[in-house]
């Protein structure tokens, strides 16, 4: 098998709210659009994002349990700090401080209109860890 590209696909309320929050805050561009979807990619990476708005024929118990509970799209950066202060000078919805983890993982998260939350993160290895590739 050879993955060429990874693309996450979100249902969400307003596909306009979280495009404009993708390419405002992070970079992001419109590669492809139709009636409640849209498909976005950064020129640095070949993962997408898609989003598409919730078919509103569908009765409610058949998208039930489809939410975005426990769902983060995370993306590794450079330099998380310089990331945070950035979005957090835009007035971005940061929703979760910087931090530390113990395993060698530096991260925030922001959390987009429609309820999407998003981890910026950089790998730091603790004192002693062998580097990541």
């Amino acid at each position: 098998m050879n993955v060429v590209t990874t693309k996450v696909s979100l249902t969400v309320e307003d596909v306009g709210a979280s495009s404009r929050f993708l390419t405002t805050h992070l970079g992001f561009r419109e590669v492809e659009s139709a009636e409640g979807y849209v498909c976005l990619r950064r020129d640095d990476s070949s993962a997408e994002i898609a989003l598409s708005e919730r078919d509103p024929e569908l009765p409610p118990q058949a998208w039930r349990g489809q939410g975005l509970a426990d769902l983060a799209v995370t993306l590794t950066v450079t330099d998380v700090a310089a990331e945070y202060e950035r979005l957090r000078r835009e007035g971005a919805p940061v929703t979760g401080p910087i931090r530390q983890e113990p395993w060698g993982e530096r991260l925030f998260q922001l959390t987009d209109p429609n309820g999407v939350v998003v981890r910026l993160t950089e790998w730091v290895p603790p004192a002693g860890a062998c580097e990541r590739d």
